[in-house]
């Protein structure tokens, strides 16, 4: 895969992941667009690393998908991979019953965030990524779709993933006819802000296992380089 010249949409890209990611391929002469729904952290992203372009919006709502859409069809139109990286995870107790759906009762959900915004945003940019060279679409899904026992405290979370790595492996048998990859990044615990209060509840803010983003995206894009269309790191 084409490393360099290409215009590039991440979301969820001002911080962990992310942030990694858009440093990567800017680094590499790409057009990097990066949308998150903290503006703060946007603009640190933007003044830590001048080039990056940063939109605000929350792709978990369609006014928030349909605004990142208007914006890059009017800007960008020579995009060519997006990158659904946006993911929340929550602690969620299911012996409390309904009580201990909390997290998931939230209107900005992981169903809504890890599943449906990737679904809706791949196949809403598809026109626009259609026909280009080295078009791609790329899910970030999680090494806990396949080993939730793992993580017991986060089921829906671990349940999201799963279902993006089935929908990318469907994505990608249906999307090859029109030369589009897909491509699918499965990560191990990465340092990051995600479930910043349970992890420090666990006393996981830090463990041996953990790697820094940076290391996990260069790891990670040296098998995208390599035409790997499930990357899976340090696993």
């Amino acid at each position: 895969m084409k490393m360099t010249g290409n215009t590039v949409l991440i979301t969820g890209g001002a911080t962990g992941i992310g942030y990694s990611l858009a440093k990567y391929f800017h680094e590499r002469k790409n057009t990097v667009i990066i949308c998150g729904r903290r503006e703060e952290k946007l603009d640190r992203a933007g003044n830590e690393t001048p080039g990056i372009h940063t939109f605000q919006c929350d792709v978990s709502f369609p006014k928030g998908r349909d605004a990142l859409f208007q914006h890059i069809s009017e800007n960008f139109p020579g995009i060519n991979i997006l990158i659904n990286n946006a993911g929340i995870q929550c602690d969620i107790d299911l012996t409390k019953g309904t009580s201990g759906l909390q997290g998931l009762m939230d209107e900005n959900n992981e169903i809504r965030v890890n599943f449906i915004a990737p679904i809706y945003l791949s196949a809403q940019f598809l026109p626009l990524i259609s026909g280009k060279e080295n078009a791609a679409i790329v899910n970030i899904s999680s090494g806990l779709a396949f080993m939730p026992e793992r993580a017991t405290a986060m089921p829906v979370y671990c349940a999201t993933k799963a279902g993006l790595h089935a929908f990318s492996l469907a994505q990608r048998k249906q999307l090859e006819p029109l030369g589009i990859r897909v491509i699918e990044i499965i990560p191990p615990m990465v340092e990051s802000e995600l479930n910043i209060e349970g992890r420090k509840k666990r006393n996981m803010l830090k463990t041996p296992y953990m790697m820094s983003s940076d290391k996990f995206v260069e790891q990670a894009m040296a098998q995208m380089e390599q035409d790997t269309d499930e990357i899976r790191v340090g696993m």
